[in-house]
């Protein structure tokens, strides 16, 4: 896992580990920046299938890009998802929903792109980040 930045440099209060230890008070929180990104380098392949994100409102983006590959290949995009600034856990379904959708790929890597953020700074803020999907 790897991050874009983490506000103030504090790894330990807001570090990219807070988003995915499932505790309710803990969050990566970036610094400011117009992009902002997360890197996901999966053990073996995968076939995701759906994102979970749940933000901070007002620290939220827009427009999040997914990338994928393979291992040893170039990332390619995936998808792009059209978040809602709230605080609500926010589930991608497939090809089922026009707004917030993740198509279906195999792969070793995904990177999710923040672009255009709610925070006039940049600043992006998520409490939980998963993945769902089924390992090859």
């Amino acid at each position: 896992r790897r991050v874009s930045s983490v506000l103030n440099r504090d790894v330990k209060q807001f570090g990219k580990m807070h988003m995915f230890d499932g505790d309710e008070d803990t969050c990566w929180n970036s610094d400011q920046g117009p992009v902002q990104w997360v890197t996901l380098d999966f053990p073996r392949a995968v076939k995701v299938s759906r994102l979970l994100v749940q933000f901070q409102g007002g620290f939220s983006s827009r427009l999040c890009t997914l990338e994928g590959c393979r291992t040893g290949q170039e990332l390619a995009k995936i998808s792009q998802l059209y978040p809602e600034d709230s605080n609500a856990l926010q589930i991608s379904f497939g090809s089922n929903s026009s707004v917030f959708q993740v198509q279906e790929t195999v792969l070793d890597k995904l990177k999710i792109t923040f672009e255009n953020g709610t925070d006039f700074f940049g600043r992006i803020v998520i409490y939980h980040l998963n993945v769902l999907g089924e390992r090859l």
